[in-house]
């Protein structure tokens, strides 16, 4: 007797098989009893059980964290009834807007926009999209972009987002990890990249280039028209049968994390992950139907990135808003004249988004007239002290001085940044100081962060202007759980998430999958977190960064960094080093200029940095000048800033003993940064491991904190 048994992956992810007897009808030759007939073995899906919560197959399904009441309990949506939905009700309204060649402006109505995405839906069939398999896309922001985003969606493939700086190979991992039948390069630089290794990829049917001419024709390869042509006289019905299959428990996106510990991993979103925690999103945040007054955004993050895809995509969509696109050298300088342009109602930035805003703005303000300064340091004193006021919800009237700091300064200040009708500026992705937030907040400028990851569809706490903290990533969007695991005696424990924004696991890693979601189905995160009083969340640290000293201390790095780059306002990245270590250690980088054409840190210094120098007595100008303890002055001067922090540490382990200026600044380009800003800490000890060894080579251990790395 043949036995076949269906096993899933255990856990809140397994698929548990129920065993029925099934009984063989006889053939007529048989003249037996139904008492002595054989039985056999066929092992089934229980009927009632249906799907598990995570899976790691991207055909599979998975049950939906559904709740009883509330926004947990809307009915699931796919991205098409979403879309059609924004169509019934926004059909008119923009919905796309970018400039073509520089100049001329473009646009797309909802209407156009969902017509065009069935269009690149069928141009995907035709040229032999799977269901369940990639449509990579590697280029920045565009209409483009969306559009086969939406369209490889809808065809029943899967949207996949590379990372624009990634090598050949990171790319090559991606699209074999996701069965690419089809890739979307941005211009002949990308498209270079797949070419290289194209051989290697046994699913690909095809290339589409969206920018540019092409330099050279292929088998296979399509400029935008000629795609989009392909499938502009096929039939409906084809792709409405694919459209009529799609449920929301299936998978439709996959975002990939950046690796830095290992392999890339295929963050698999369904449906209802995008179409429900767009709806709680923008129902948290208050965002205004289009019929009602329009939303704008401004797209410049990268959309292989969660926040992006939420904020710029499916968020704008539910409520009928308009996203222009940003120019691709966005981040080297031009995203402020955009953003003037547009005057955006929300605006989302990572903080290097912001500190580069912040330093562009204290290195005009260091040259305006000594009248000038003074009137900006008065209203940012009372911007300040009213914010702060309203923040603790204080009670009392807003003071006269404010009213006259808002038109004498605030205004202005807003206006000159594009901010001037955007009454949601959000930061997130990453870890922002202190220093940050309290410089925008003083002009008037209240900075909400918000928290998540790829793994809860981007956003799980958000703060809101009238729940919001200095410091604190707000509280959950609506539907959504927290929970703190293993709190230790200060009420710090891991965070972990419940709700319909949950992922339904990692694309062909069951073990990775069950790492991140327990038993009962909640997310662990990773991160370390504690409530206060009135439920706001703050985030202490991470526990993979947590660094645990030779001595046994648990170090979180980030508030140590955060503090040394307060008090010195040159530092631009700090990274604190001591993971089995007998003593802290840290390398710092100083703010420099940053290449317009390649976004790479040049060696002359920023104009804070260079001020910061006058002001202590050095002629510095380039950190050729500085890294090694070259300048005497500037060395003094960090020690001395070091010395302020370690005398607020809690413990002497905590102090920093030694410390190195390194030549360059972190970057995306160089590798210690990820796409948005983030510190990628292996890679760098990785990169600075001569540096590191010779903090530890000497043999006594430092014991105070005046004993620095002594200049080469």
């Amino acid at each position: 007797m043949k036995v076949t048994l269906l096993s899933g992956y255990g856990r809140s992810c397994s698929v548990h098989c129920s065993v029925t007897l099934i009984p063989i009808v006889p053939t007529p030759r048989h003249s037996t009893t139904l008492s002595d007939k054989p039985f056999i073995l066929l092992s089934k899906l229980p009927a009632a059980a249906g799907p598990g919560l995570c899976t790691s197959q991207g055909d599979a399904e998975v049950k939906l964290r559904m709740g009883d009441s509330g926004l947990a309990a809307e009915t699931p949506l796919t991205v098409n009834q979403m879309f059609t939905l924004a169509v019934e009700r926004f059909g008119d309204y923009t919905a796309l807007s970018w400039k073509e060649g520089g100049e001329q402006h473009k646009s797309l109505n909802y209407r156009e926009y969902y017509q065009t995405c069935r269009t690149a839906a069928k141009s995907f069939l035709k040229l032999g999209l799977q269901r369940y398999h990639g449509v990579g896309i590697l280029g920045f922001n565009s209409a483009e972009w969306f559009i086969a985003d939406i369209g490889a969606i809808l065809a029943g493939g899967f949207a996949v987002g590379i990372y624009t700086t990634n090598s050949p190979e990171a790319c090559q991992y991606v699209a074999e990890n996701c069965k690419a039948n089809i890739i979307v390069v941005e211009n002949h630089k990308q498209l270079q990249k797949i070419l290289q290794i194209e051989d290697k990829l046994p699913h690909l049917k095809a290339i589409i280039q969206y920018k540019d001419a092409l330099k050279e024709k292929r088998p296979n390869l399509y400029t935008w028209a000629e795609f989009m042509a392909l499938g502009e006289d096929e039939p409906d019905a084809p792709l409405d049968a694919v459209i009529s299959s799609q449920k929301p428990n299936q998978c439709c996106t996959l975002i990939y994390t950046s690796g830095t510990t290992g392999p890339p991993k295929g963050v698999m979103l369904s449906h209802d992950n995008l179409t429900w925690t767009a709806l709680s999103t923008s129902r948290h945040v208050r965002l205004t139907d289009a019929t009602q007054a329009q939303e704008s955004v401004v797209s410049y993050l990268p959309l292989s990135h969660i926040a992006a895809q939420m904020v710029d995509i499916w968020v704008t969509m539910r409520v009928g808003g308009a996203t222009f696109f940003a120019q691709p050298d966005a981040l080297k300088g031009s995203l402020v004249n955009t953003l003037k342009e547009v005057r955006p109602t929300a605006f989302m930035g990572v903080p290097r988004v912001w500190e580069k805003m912040q330093e562009k703005m204290k290195s005009v303000g260091a040259k305006s007239s000594a009248v000038r300064r003074k009137v900006a340091a008065w209203a940012k004193d009372v911007g300040l002290q009213t914010n702060l006021t309203k923040m603790n919800q204080e009670a009392g009237r807003t003071p006269f001085s404010y009213h006259i700091a808002k038109k004498l300064v605030f205004k202005k200040v807003r206006k000159a940044l594009g901010l001037d009708r955007c009454n949601k500026c959000y930061t997130g992705a990453a870890p922002i100081t202190k220093d940050t937030l309290e410089f925008f907040l003083s002009l008037d400028i209240p900075l909400y962060e918000l928290y998540g990851m790829s793994e809860s569809t981007g956003p799980h706490t958000i703060s809101l202007p009238e729940a919001f903290k200095l410091t604190s990533c707000g509280i959950e969007i609506p539907g959504c759980k927290t929970k703190l695991h293993n709190p230790d005696d200060e009420g710090n424990g891991e965070i972990c998430f419940w709700g319909r924004h949950v992922f339904m696991g990692y694309l062909n890693m069951p073990e990775k999958t069950e790492e991140a979601l327990d038993a009962e189905g909640w997310l662990h995160s990773g991160d370390l977190g504690k409530h206060d009083q009135k439920g706001f969340l703050f985030i202490t640290g991470r526990i993979k960064e947590l660094i645990i000293t030779a001595g046994g201390e648990n170090i979180p790095p980030i508030p140590i960094e955060d503090a040394v780059k307060e008090a010195l306002p040159l530092i631009s990245n700090a990274m604190l080093i001591g993971d089995k270590r007998k003593f802290l250690s840290m390398l710092l980088t100083i703010k420099v200029n940053v290449n317009a054409d390649t976004g790479d840190p040049e060696d002359e210094l920023a104009a804070e940095a260079v001020e910061f120098c006058s002001r202590i007595g050095s002629n510095a100008t380039h950190v050729s000048e500085i890294a090694g303890g070259k300048d005497r002055a500037i060395h003094t001067a960090i020690q001395e800033g070091i010395n302020k922090v370690n005398e607020k540490a809690t413990s002497n382990a905590q102090r920093i003993q030694k410390w190195i200026i390194l030549d360059r600044d972190f970057s995306i380009g160089g590798g210690e940064l990820g796409p948005t800003m983030k510190l990628k800490r292996p890679v760098v000890v990785k990169m600075y491991k001569e540096q590191i060894e010779n903090f530890y080579k000497e043999l006594a251990t430092p014991t105070t904190p005046d004993n620095p790395l002594p200049p080469k």
